[in-house]
């Protein structure tokens, strides 16, 4: 298990906790490959039935690693594609996993911290926790989280918050359909344990084959396809001029050249 991660079981029900609470959770190519190798040995354990996600400190997940995103502006496309590739690989694996996910959303959740939320069944989270898609900000879009958010808040609010980037609350995510239930924050380890407890009630098969149906009904295409298209859409844009005026702006603190004095 990385150090970025602890996972803890009871029973049936695994507990994957991202502990990189110093930096808000955020993303890194380490952190990434290991909720991919973690999600993908539970999704194999026979004895899992149930997967909580969850995360140390105030913060859900911030999104990119700052770090990590100077790295990436610094990359060739090839480069960022690839690493791109790897996100999407750990948003899909999260999204088909063979068993109920359920997403306790104790704090603020931007970028890939919002797509983690949209590709699990339920989530939950306290009405202090902010969300947003903030990558336009830097000239970039949500491109590879895309699939998972559009499913879970429709094209109409896509089509706003990924144009904008702007911040919303929780009452706003369960609105929209990011959050299925906001409780304050004494009641969402019980709210949570209410949510394992029906998935336990439940025959194992037919709890864990829901997704499976679901997206049957939907019928989207090509997931692989999906990914690739969309990988290669993010690294032409961090690239760009544009996309590279974005990064850097924000590595530097000081506002884009596309905004106004």
């Amino acid at each position: 298990m990385s150090q970025a991660l602890q996972l803890d079981r009871d029973g049936a029900v695994a507990c994957l906790r991202m502990t990189r609470a110093q930096v808000h959770n955020a993303f890194d190519a380490g952190l990434i490959a290991g909720l991919t190798t973690a999600l993908a040995e539970l999704a194999d354990d026979p004895a899992v039935r149930v997967l909580v996600l969850e995360a140390e400190g105030p913060s859900f997940s911030a999104g990119a690693d700052l770090n990590w995103m100077r790295g990436m502006a610094a990359a060739s496309e090839a480069e960022n594609r690839e690493d791109s590739l790897a996100l999407a690989r750990l948003m899909r694996t999260l999204d088909a996993l063979p068993k109920p996910t359920i997403a306790r959303v104790q704090g603020a959740a931007f970028g890939g911290g919002v797509g983690l939320v949209a590709c699990c069944d339920i989530a939950i989270g306290v009405p202090e926790a902010k969300f947003g898609l903030t990558e336009s900000k830097l000239g970039l879009l949500p491109a590879v989280i895309s699939p998972y958010v559009i499913s879970a808040i429709g094209p109409r609010q896509a089509r706003r918050y990924f144009a904008t980037a702007e911040v919303f609350d929780a009452a706003e995510a369960l609105r929209i359909g990011l959050l299925h239930q906001v409780v304050d924050t004494d009641a969402l380890d019980a709210a949570v344990q209410r949510q394992v407890d029906l998935l336990l009630k439940a025959g194992p098969v037919a709890s864990a084959s829901a997704k499976q149906l679901v997206r049957a009904v939907c019928a989207h295409a090509d997931g692989a396809k999906h990914d690739a298209d969309n990988a290669a859409l993010i690294a032409r844009l961090r690239v760009s001029p544009e996309g590279q005026e974005g990064l850097s702006a924000f590595l530097d603190k000081r506002k884009p050249n596309w905004i106004q004095a």
